[in-house]
C-alpha cells in the first residue's frame, strides 16, 4: 500500500457510515455532491449551540467574544490552508455558488460592451449562468473553450480565444462531472500575459488536492465546505488583497458598513465589505475543524489512496462489460462517470440504491458537457477516502445485477 491512511479508524470517524439503507450497509459514493461529516465536525457544531451560541463582532460580552473568536480562528485555519498572504483575503460565504456570483456582480462594473471573457466548457452550471447574466448586463462576449472526447480541454484554442480584449477568466480546477483536473497553472500565466483576472472553481478540487493560491498566483479561488468534510452552507472565496479592493460590495446590510447616514455610506475593510449580515457562525466553525480534520490525514495520503480507489473502480467496472467510461484523461480525481449501452442511468442508479449504494445520476449541471457527448447523463460514481475496495466490489455486483434486471 502506497498511502498511510488507517481506514478502519477513519471510518469510525464517521457516524453515518455504519447505518444500513433498505436493509443493506451504506455503500456512499456520491461524494463529488457532498462529503460525509466526522464526528469531530459534528461535535463542534453541538458544542457551539449548547456552549456559546451567540452574533459575532458585535457584543461585548463573553459569549460574543468566544464564538467571534472561534469564527476569526477559522478563517486563520482556512487562510493557513490556501496559504493566502493575508486572512482578509478569505471571505466567508454560503459556498461556491455565492463565491462566483460575489465576483462576477463586482465585474459588472469592471466590464463594458466589446470586452471578452472565457469560460470552459467543462464547467458545473454555477460556473456559467453567473457570466452568462454578466455579459447580458455588460455587452461583454462569452468565449468558450473546447472539449476533447477525453474530457481534457482544448488548449490550443484556448490559447487562440487569449486576447487583449479579455477581461476574465473562469475555469474549474476539477470537473464534478469527469474527474478531470485542469492545467490551471498554465491557464492563470497565460490569461495574465493578457491581463485578464483569472478565477478558479475549487470546488471539486479542494477536497483532493491542497491548492497554494500564492503559488498559482490565481486571482479568485473558491470552494464549499461540504464537499470537505464539513456542513451545508458555508464556503470561501479567496481574492487577491488588490482586487476585492477594487470590487463593489455584493449586498448591503450590517456588518459591511464603517459609517451610515442618510446622505452617505461607509463601507468596512476587508473581509467585512462582503460579509453583509449575521454570517452562517457555526458553518464557519465547523469548516475550521474540517479543514484541521483533513490536514492531518494529510492531502498526500487522501491522494494517493483515492488514486487506488479509482484505479481499481476502473479496472472492475470496465470488466462489467457494455460500459462506457466519460472522461478518461491521465490526469483526474477519483470520478467515474459511464453509462451501460442500451440502458437509460437513472435506472441503474434506481436499483443500485435498492441494494444501499448510493450514486448520481443525470446531467450532474453540466449539461454542455452531455451535449458533447451526445447523452442524457451518466452514473457517477465518486469516491473519498474513507471509501474501501470492498465497498467498490459491492458496487460492481450491484451494477452487473441491474444490466441484468435491465437488459
Amino acid at each position: 500500500m502506497s498511502h498511510q491512511i488507517d481506514i478502519e479508524k477513519v471510518r469510525a470517524d464517521f457516524p453515518i457510515l455504519s447505518r444500513k439503507v433498505n436493509g443493506h450497509p451504506l455503500v456512499y459514493f456520491d461524494n463529488a455532491a457532498t462529503s460525509q461529516t466526522p464526528k469531530v465536525v459534528i461535535d463542534a457544531i453541538v458544542e457551539y449551540y449548547e456552549q456559546y451560541n451567540a452574533n459575532i463582532h458585535r457584543g461585548v460580552h463573553s459569549l460574543s467574544q468566544e464564538a467571534t473568536d472561534a469564527y476569526e480562528q477559522a478563517r486563520e485555519t482556512l487562510r493557513a490552508h490556501f496559504n493566502a498572504a493575508k486572512k482578509e483575503e478569505i471571505i466567508f460565504t454560503s459556498g461556491t455558488t455565492h463565491g462566483i456570483n460575489l465576483v462576477a456582480n463586482g465585474f459588472a462594473s469592471q466590464l463594458k460592451a466589446g470586452d471578452e471573457v472565457i469560460v470552459s466548457a467543462l464547467e458545473h452550471h454555477s460556473n456559467i449562468v453567473p457570466w452568462q447574466m454578466l455579459c447580458e448586463k455588460t455587452g461583454a462576449q462569452l468565449k468558450v473553450i473546447p472539449m476533447t472526447n477525453s474530457g481534457e480541454l482544448a488548449m490550443d484554442a484556448f490559447h487562440e480565444l487569449l486576447s487583449d480584449k479579455t477581461k476574465l477568466v473562469f475555469v474549474n480546477h476539477v470537473s464534478n462531472a469527469l474527474g478531470t483536473i485542469n492545467p490551471i497553472e498554465t491557464i492563470i500565466a497565460e490569461a495574465h500575459k493578457k491581463g485578464a483576472a483569472v478565477l478558479i472553481d475549487g470546488a471539486q478540487a479542494a477536497p483532493h488536492i491542497k491548492a497554494d493560491v500564492q503559488a498559482l498566483d490565481v486571482d479568485f479561488y473558491v470552494v464549499s465546505g461540504h464537499k470537505m468534510c464539513g456542513p451545508t452552507g458555508v464556503g470561501i472565496l479567496y481574492g487577491k488583497e488588490e482586487w476585492l479592493n477594487k470590487l463593489p460590495p455584493y449586498q448591503g446590510g450590517g456588518e459591511m458598513i464603517d459609517q451610515v447616514t442618510f446622505e452617505k455610506i461607509t463601507y468596512a475593510g476587508l473581509p467585512h465589505k462582503f460579509e453583509a449580515g449575521t454570517p452562517n457562525i457555526c458553518g464557519g466553525i465547523a469548516f475550521g475543524k474540517a479543514i484541521e480534520y483533513l490536514n492531518e490525514i494529510g492531502f498526500d495520503n487522501i491522494a494517493a489512496y483515492e488514486h487506488e480507489l479509482l484505479t481499481y473502480a476502473t479496472e472492475q467496472l470496465l470488466a462489467v462489460g457494455d460500459v462506457t467510461i466519460y472522461g478518461t484523461s491521465s490526469e483526474k480525481t477519483a470520478v467515474i462517470s459511464f453509462n451501460i449501452e442500451g440502458i437509460h442511468p437513472y435506472d441503474i442508479g434506481t436499483i443500485i440504491d435498492k441494494l444501499g449504494i448510493a450514486v448520481r445520476t443525470g446531467h450532474h449541471c453540466a449539461q454542455p458537457i452531455m451535449d458533447y457527448y451526445k447523452i442524457p447523463g451518466t452514473v457517477r460514481a465518486s469516491f473519498s477516502f474513507y471509501n474501501t475496495k470492498e465497498e467498490i466490489d459491492a458496487f460492481v455486483q450491484a451494477v452487473k445485477r441491474a444490466k441484468i434486471m435491465l437488459s
